[in-house]
């Protein structure tokens, strides 16, 4: 199947041969579905905590905020274009001599243009886009509206004006205030400042593409001096790329290997799992993870800070009785009424299912069992009711060893034609909006090696479309999905105002991105 040649790119990539020779089959084979046994609720499988439980682990974790090694985990590097797509629809067929935008939306079927052009001056942008349009030397009052309209879009959008769509959703203008506009990075930055540093320095790692990482090298130096003095916080910044090394391969619909025109072998980034790698190369004992445009603007940030606190205090909770557990196993001075603690432990707070078998075996057999268990990375994660916005969802799933645990899985998991699975997706009352803290150390303050401890038969498959012909493409386990699969996970219900994403630019005109101008 593969060239002398062939085996030289695969091999510059960092990439056994092997590796994409599972990666072929596992296209062939298809996609291994989620198997799952019920959807977790409130009760059973997420924590909702009352005010003085929420109290006491805030507390616990304030308590132990400068004994910490903290980072806050950012994947930036998704690119801003899909925020514009109707955008770009309406540069393509918005015709400003002939149509009006009643007509267009109408036509088109197009109600975001019309919520677009009814709040210009809403958008953190607007100042700079009119800016732009004078030096271009347009007279722009002097349009007609719909004229003015089709170009303050071309003046985003085209490479000659703006180019917004080049740049990643990170470093577009994203909240407005009466001083200044401001980045989705520059709010993450600040965010860090509210629950994620430690003796006034916060550490921050983004996940950036290689072509833009300059781009935040050069915000990161504008924004960063005056940060620092207002918030007293010193910022440690570190960037990093998905690696070449989980590329994947696709397959065209005849099963073979999709090649560029020059005959090479097209690889392609292997989704957000991919940023397992780059998390597996970091040191800290806490890391909190949140996706780049999830943010909101800074007084609102200010009142929701108590959420991430307390789930990192849920995480430290745990974390001290894992860690007391383990120890004692390790000193071997335990009896039969420790092993059954430890197992009710690992049911009610860690959501393991035990094994049938456990109650059966020897007292050995037991503490192995149990120290298998421990001895794992752990995570908390937010859960916000289910309001119809997209998320994985937190569900009880059955592993092909017939293991339960709790799991995060996406929609594209899930075999919908079994009317069992169907019903059981209906049933789920929550969904994640990746907001995670992770314990990635063990008791002995070693770093686990997370590439342990993910399935890698959660792989993803899709069909996409590459220079007009329809592949088959591979991505890897998600990262807060089948990545995270083997990890402990505890789930906690937060508020669906915490979760605040930007899909579209009109989400930007929603009162969590909303400052005061």
């Amino acid at each position: 199947m593969f060239t002398d040649k062939d085996i030289e790119q695969i091999s510059a990539k960092g990439i056994g041969l092997d590796q994409v020779n599972a990666q072929v089959e596992r296209l062939k084979d298809g996609m291994t579905h989620s198997n799952l046994v019920s959807a977790a609720t409130i009760g059973r499988g997420i924590q909702s905590f009352e005010q003085d439980e929420f109290d006491d682990l805030v507390n616990l974790y304030n308590a132990k905020l400068d004994d910490l090694d903290i980072l806050k985990f950012v994947p930036a590097s998704g690119a801003a274009t899909r925020m514009f797509k109707f955008l770009f629809q309406f540069l393509k067929f918005f015709n400003p001599s002939k149509d009006t935008i009643k007509t267009y939306a109408e036509k088109h079927g197009d109600d975001l243009i019309k919520t677009f052009v009814s709040n210009l001056d809403k958008f953190p942008f607007y100042n700079e886009v009119i800016e732009k349009i004078k030096d271009s030397e347009i007279d722009y009052k002097s349009l007609k509206l719909e004229e003015q309209y089709y170009q303050f879009v071309k003046t985003m959008l085209n490479p000659d004006g703006l180019n917004y769509s080049f740049f990643p959703k990170g470093l577009l203008p994203f909240h407005a205030y009466e001083d200044q506009t401001v980045t989705a990075f520059y709010e993450h930055l600040f965010e860090s400042t509210l629950y994620a540093s430690s003796k006034n320095k916060s550490n921050l790692h983004f996940t950036v593409s290689e072509q833009h990482h300059n781009y935040f090298l050069e915000e990161l130096i504008a924004v960063k001096p005056a940060l620092e003095a207002k918030e007293n916080t010193n910022f440690n910044v570190s960037f990093s790329y998905q690696k070449e090394a989980t590329e994947t391969v696709a397959l065209t619909t005849n099963g073979n290997i999709f090649r560029n025109d020059d005959g090479s072998i097209l690889f392609r980034p292997a989704g957000h799992g991919a940023l397992l790698e780059n998390l597996n190369d970091l040191e800290s004992d806490i890391v909190f993870i949140k996706n780049i445009d999830n943010i909101v603007v800074e007084h609102q940030n200010i009142q929701y800070t108590k959420y991430k606190k307390v789930l990192a205090g849920a995480l430290l909770k745990a974390q001290n009785q894992v860690f007391d557990f383990l120890r004692q196993l390790d000193e071997g001075n335990i009896d039969n009424a420790d092993v059954t603690a430890m197992a009710y432990f690992l049911r009610k707070q860690l959501n393991i299912a035990i094994d049938s078998g456990f109650y059966d075996s020897n007292f050995e057999q037991k503490t192995a069992y149990l120290r298998e268990k421990l001895n794992r990375p752990i995570r908390v994660c937010g859960m916000v009711k289910n309001e119809g916005e997209p998320g994985g969802g937190p569900f009880w799933v059955k592993d092909k060893d017939g293991e339960v645990s709790l799991q995060i899985v996406e929609f594209a998991q899930i075999d919908f034609s079994k009317k069992g699975q169907q019903s059981i997706v209906y049933k789920a009352t929550h969904f994640n909006p990746t907001d995670l803290v992770c314990g990635i150390r063990n008791y002995k303050g070693e770093t686990f090696n997370l590439l342990d401890y993910m399935d890698p038969e959660a792989a993803f498959i899709t069909m996409k479309t590459q220079n007009g012909v329809d592949i088959k493409a591979l991505e890897r386990p998600g990262l807060w999905n089948g990545s995270m699969a083997y990890w402990n996970s505890i789930f906690v219900e937060v508020p669906v105002e915490t979760f605040n994403p930007v899909k579209t630019v009109n989400d930007l005109l929603k009162p969590a991105h909303q400052g005061s101008k």
